[in-house]
């Protein structure tokens, strides 16, 4: 019942894909052939990304979509070219003029044709395009995921054979492994999905696990896991060690993951030098655009394109490619155990507002709905007692009461003239009516926003600081004979740091009758970091068969130091680019300063003179160099441009940074700081 009321639209899509699908299968086999390579590849492409689709069905709906969107922009185009003619835009003769045809036969037939062609010429161009983009837009999905799924097992392969070498020292067997493996979604995404591929052939289609091995090793994405299963089914079918092949893997693709971090960032310095060249083109335009508007030769309707259209879209198309190449940290860094108690699965279900239990037993009896209220109201006075802490837990919140003050600013600041709205006003005060149409309230939104974002970064980031020394002490201690609690107990003690407070916590609560997988787990979504929810993935996995898992700890802080050495690396040659970025941003803004105050000002300042005298001199000063000048209007355009450029500067800076555009935003607001000041001064 609930299938055939409560998705109506979805059983829609599906009916009208399967009427498509059955329409265009016949165009499908006439087009392609079953054991072409094309369909082949789109098969496999298929499997990588986890569609359950045949590809027969698939290029048939392909098809279906393509010839539908072609023979809609076919008749739009027709019709579009026809209004060409039929309106006068386009005239017979103009084509007839361009084609300089000689033989006279050719062009009294060309005469007869030359409209109709051009009809359908556009309809049948626009029609491709329609096609194009149909057919071609729907092919390149299962490209696009798999190549998604590609990058996501090639960044955590290194941490999840780590895993699997813990499991391995913990003394699980390849079955064990395997289905842990499997079910550490959490942690370990698409790598986690190819092994639940394997457990699900050997569980629900009774296939033996080498061979579902075998079958997930040249169905995957990856090359790189795809030769660690290879290699791990000859280890299985010899009876090697399990454990030795997994540590000589860990050690393997630790040094692969250097590696690729290490062309990645080499492809950034190379973005870094074409965002010099990118950012330097629209100031030469508007430099030579300036002065054709001084000889009277350029539109206007240029200068403005340049500052509105080509400096944003410059910016967004290079943003855009570097994020091809950057790498943000796959996972949400939240982790769920196997087996919650109530409380934590409570919890984990519900939001920032959720109330755990009480919202689970509201309703049954007033008890609990006394409680749900109480409950209520103490996360509300904990909210107002601290609420810089609650906005450092939470930045983005903080959008919420400042959107509406910085709208009701632009508003107040329009009513009351402060800001004009026309273009004239506009360029009667170019500082004043942008500060208070956009920086101002720029400011109400974004300079909080970047402290507190700032603040959380810098409160999460404390507790990785020591992970890996932290690691290594506990391993030491466990090596001893202490238990894992114990351990944390020792180093809580001897210890200092946000992490160190951490352990003393969960030895807290592990005493008040709580689990120690539980405890490891609430500190672990505590700041839902994903490089340190996989170390506790790890070590809370571990600790399961064992309390003395020295080797595990071992591997662990080898992991985590690895991750160090690769961040103090990214960090390092980051800061170069972002720094020849931001020194191209102030190079930008220098020269236009000093082409408004050493170029445009004289200009204008000399047709001052020109027009003064102009009584002695007759109308032959109207014809000065720089007498069509509007200098105000100018300044204008390039306080814009300089503002414009400073926001995606900014965001690019911090992108390149952390792969996160929140991390852009003090490069933003210091840039634009930057660009107000000393227009302040020269405008």
């Amino acid at each position: 019942m609930s299938l055939d009321t409560a998705e109506p639209d979805e059983q829609d899509a599906g009916l009208e894909g399967d009427v498509l699908e059955d329409l265009f299968l016949p165009v499908y086999r006439r087009l392609f052939d079953d054991e072409g390579d094309f369909v082949n590849d789109l098969s496999k492409k298929l499997a990588q990304a986890r569609m359950a689709d045949n590809v027969e069905l698939y290029l048939a709906r392909s098809l279906a979509y393509g010839i539908i969107a072609g023979g809609l922009l076919a008749a739009a185009g027709t019709a579009f070219g026809w209004s060409l003619f039929a309106f006068g835009i386009l005239s017979p003769e103009f084509i007839s003029t361009n084609l300089a045809i000689q033989n006279e036969q050719v062009v009294a037939t060309l005469e007869t044709l030359r409209v109709p062609a051009a009809i359908l010429f556009i309809g049948g161009f626009l029609g491709a395009v329609g096609f194009g983009l149909g057919f071609g837009s729907l092919v390149a999905i299962p490209y696009s995921r798999a190549s998604a799924r590609k990058r996501e097992i090639n960044m955590l392969l290194s941490d999840s054979v780590s895993f699997m070498y813990a499991l391995a020292v913990g003394g699980l067997n390849q079955l064990e492994i395997i289905e842990a493996m499997a079910q550490a979604e959490d942690t370990y995404g698409e790598v986690a999905k190819e092994f639940q591929s394997i457990t699900q052939e050997t569980e629900y289609f009774g296939t033996d696990y080498r061979n579902a091995i075998r079958d997930q090793a040249a169905e995957t994405p990856s090359e790189e896991l795809s030769q660690f299963l290879t290699d791990m089914l000859s280890i299985i079918n010899s009876g090697g060690d399990m454990e030795s092949f997994l540590d000589d893997k860990k050690k393997r693709h630790m040094r692969t993951a250097k590696q690729q971090q290490e062309m990645t960032l080499e492809t950034l310095e190379l973005f870094g030098e074409m965002y010099m060249t990118l950012s330097l083109f629209p100031l030469l335009l508007i430099i030579i655009l300036v002065i054709m508007s001084m000889l009277g030769n350029a539109q206007g309707i240029l200068l403005f394109g340049t500052v509105y259209a080509l400096i944003p879209l410059t910016g967004v198309g290079f943003l855009v490619l570097v994020s091809t190449v950057k790498q943000d940290e796959p996972g949400d860094g939240y982790l769920l155990p196997d087996e919650t108690t109530e409380r934590i699965e409570s919890d984990a279900q519900g939001g920032l507002f959720h109330l755990g239990l009480a919202e689970r037993y509201a309703g049954r009896y007033g008890v609990f709905d006394q409680i749900k209220r109480r409950e209520r109201s103490h996360v509300v006075k904990e909210i107002l007692g601290a609420p810089h802490l609650f906005l450092r837990d939470h930045p983005t919140w903080w959008l919420l009461p400042s959107v509406p003050v910085a709208l009701l600013l632009l508003v107040g600041a329009v009513a009351t003239g402060v800001a004009p709205l026309s273009w004239a006003g506009m360029k009667s005060a170019p500082v004043a009516s942008t500060f208070f149409l956009y920086y101002l309230p720029s400011y109400v939104v974004l300079v909080p926003l970047a402290f507190f974002f700032e603040w959380n970064v810098r409160s999460r980031r404390a507790v990785i600081g020591k992970l890996s020394e932290n690691l290594r002490k506990l391993s030491s201690a466990n090596d001893t004979g202490q238990t894992l609690l114990e351990s944390l107990r020792t180093i809580s003690e001897t210890s200092s740091g946000k992490l160190s407070d951490e352990f003393e916590a969960m030895y807290a609560k592990v005493n008040y009758g709580m689990s120690l997988k539980e405890a490891l787990v609430e500190f672990n979504n505590k700041y839902h970091i994903p490089r340190m929810a996989r170390t506790v993935k790890l070590i809370s996995k571990a600790q399961e068969a064992s309390s003395q898992i020295t080797d595990v700890l071992s591997t662990a802080a080898q992991a985590s130091e690895n991750q160090d050495d690769i961040e103090r690396e990214r960090k390092s040659r980051t800061r170069m680019q972002v720094a020849i970025i931001l020194m191209t941003y102030l190079t930008l803004l220098g020269v236009m300063a000093i082409l408004k105050t050493q170029f445009l000002d004289v200009m204008a300042g000399l047709t001052q003179q020109a027009s003064g005298g102009g009584s002695a001199a007759g109308a032959g000063g109207s014809g000065s160099f720089g007498s069509n000048v509007d200098s105000n209007q100018l300044s204008l355009l390039f306080f814009h441009a300089v503002t414009i450029q400073a926001v995606l500067s900014g965001i690019i800076s911090g992108y390149i940074r952390t792969a996160t555009l929140r991390a852009g935003l003090k490069f933003v607001v210091i840039l634009q700081s930057i660009a107000l000041v000393t227009w302040v001064v020269v405008g």
